[in-house]
């Protein structure tokens, strides 16, 4: 038998149900793996009591026959997600400590299932980062190893969920994408990872960044592990407004690997002046598998794909300036109160010590979009566009079905190479944005290495809804792929 840990979510659910072995072998191998991972620093809290009890019930369950869809699966949680009597932080030392006495709706449902937590995983803080450099407790190292053996970071902010996932340390990982903070780190880890429809999963519980952005998503070896997750923890939430009460369809069912009668489009204002030719090069690899499983290749328009950046970078610190004033010391986590001092003294105490310099930026940021005399000039002007970007996309719908792009404008860097230029960290993002700003499920899928043998990725972006879709073409360009390559083991 093979290890354990190198089997995908559908090879682990499918094994469990021939009695291959054993939900409590399955959580045992991984427990085990984790703690021999510790050096990756993916882990903020291990959990092996959760996935072990989830083990036994798993296997009590296929005893009866009477498994639920992720019976026995041991997963990894993003620190970012609320977890019942378990410490949650958002990777930031002013909810050091914070013990929830709720659990969030996506990791009720993905338990509900009957799903394992091995423990929650390491993020930028309050998921501000592309990274994973921001965190307080420490950088998450990917698996791979860049030139000479040099320690690359996994992508952010979901980088703790990239890494752990990537160097087999779960089945799967809930990841959070305010603007690529799910597909950015899959590219740079050679895994897959979907940002659904905003609304489709509950934001109910989740540590919030940019309320009207974030969304939760799966991310996992491969398509077809991503399909298994995402039918767990989609669904509508009374708790969460911006929940959209619609059914949810059998993902997995919808993987035929067939295109033919789509039409894909490719963004002509996606070829970015100075991109490396390794990734136009794959671009143009991802077309013509397209091509070859059935699907019409057409040119498409998104004007202001130029302003996506910027806008987003207004609109995201303006959420999270006022998202983080309800950390103040006065009601959970760090409290710094100085003798003698007066209420402000220990919000700004408080704060000062509890942020990082990251989310102090974005808060600053945010607080001066919003402030008089530049609310207009600023917010008004960038919901404005946002609605723009917007529109390119419905009106791309008219002549395409799907849209492909790369996922990242380069392959993962070294530790320190842009933490210096917040500009160069940011662009990043670049393809990733425009999408988030528009509501719409995307994907990235492995799907070459680059010179240096490093993962690199193709997003796919669907219409509202149409993460069947998305899927469905994520799965067509990973068979045409036949990505194998994963990182030699050195921790």
């Amino acid at each position: 038998m093979s290890n354990l840990t190198d089997l995908t979510l559908a090879q682990m659910r499918d094994g469990l149900r021939a009695k291959s072995f054993s939900a409590r072998e399955l959580a045992e191998a991984h427990v085990a793996a984790v703690e021999a991972a510790r050096p990756l620093n993916a882990f903020l809290v291990e959990t092996p009591e959760h996935a072990l009890a989830a083990a036994d019930a798993a296997d009590a369950a296929l005893a009866k026959g009477e498994a639920k869809p992720l019976a026995g699966i041991p997963l990894g949680i993003k620190d970012l997600f609320c977890t019942q009597g378990v410490q949650t932080t958002a990777a930031s030392k002013i909810l050091e400590g914070f013990v929830p006495q709720y659990e969030s709706t996506v990791t009720a449902k993905l338990f509900a299932d009957g799903a394992g937590m091995l423990g929650k995983l390491n993020l930028d803080q309050f998921a501000m980062g592309s990274s994973n450099e921001t965190s307080a407790y420490g950088n998450v190292i990917s698996p791979w190893r860049g030139e000479g053996g040099a320690q690359l970071v996994p992508g952010g902010s979901s980088g703790g969920s990239s890494s752990a996932v990537a160097a087999r340390l779960c089945a799967g990982a809930t990841g959070t994408d305010t603007g690529g903070s799910i597909r950015q780190p899959a590219a740079f880890t050679g895994i897959a990872g979907i940002k659904p429809t905003y609304g489709r999963c509950s934001r109910w519980g989740i540590v919030a960044f940019a309320s009207s952005l974030d969304q939760a998503g799966p991310m996992a070896r491969d398509v077809r592990d991503c399909a298994i997750l995402l039918k767990s923890m989609s669904g509508f939430d009374p708790k969460d407004t911006t929940s959209l009460q619609v059914d949810v369809p059998d993902y997995e069912a919808a993987l035929t690997g067939s295109l033919k009668g789509k039409r894909i489009g490719i963004p002509k204002e996606y070829r970015l002046d100075g991109m490396p030719a390794e990734i136009e090069a794959l671009w143009r690899q991802g077309e013509a598998w397209a091509k070859d499983a059935g699907a019409e290749i057409v040119e498409v328009s998104l004007p202001h794909t130029h302003y996506a950046l910027p806008t987003y970078y207004i609109v995201a610190p303006a959420e999270a300036s006022s998202n983080l004033a309800r950390y103040d010391g006065v009601r959970y986590g760090l409290r710094v109160a100085p003798e003698g001092g007066s209420l402000i003294d220990m919000y700004e105490a408080t704060r000062a010590a509890g942020f990082g310099a990251e989310v102090k930026r974005r808060i600053m940021i945010g607080t001066y979009v919003l402030s008089a005399g530049y609310y207009d000039a600023y917010y008004l002007k960038a919901q404005k566009v946002r609605a723009l970007i917007a529109r390119d996309f419905e009106q791309a719908w008219q002549s395409c079905d799907l849209l492909l792009t790369p996922t990242a404008p380069s392959a993962a860097f070294a530790f320190g190479a842009k933490s210096d230029d917040p500009i160069a960290m940011y662009l990043n993002d670049v393809f990733t944005v425009p999408s988030s700003l528009a509501g719409l499920p995307a994907m990235s899928v492995p799907a070459g290495l680059d010179a240096g043998g490093l993962p690199l990725g193709l997003q796919i972006i669907g219409k509202p809804l149409d993460e069947a879709g998305v899927l469905n073409a994520g799965y067509a360009l990973e068979r045409a792929a036949n990505f194998t390559a994963k990182p030699e083991r050195w921790w």
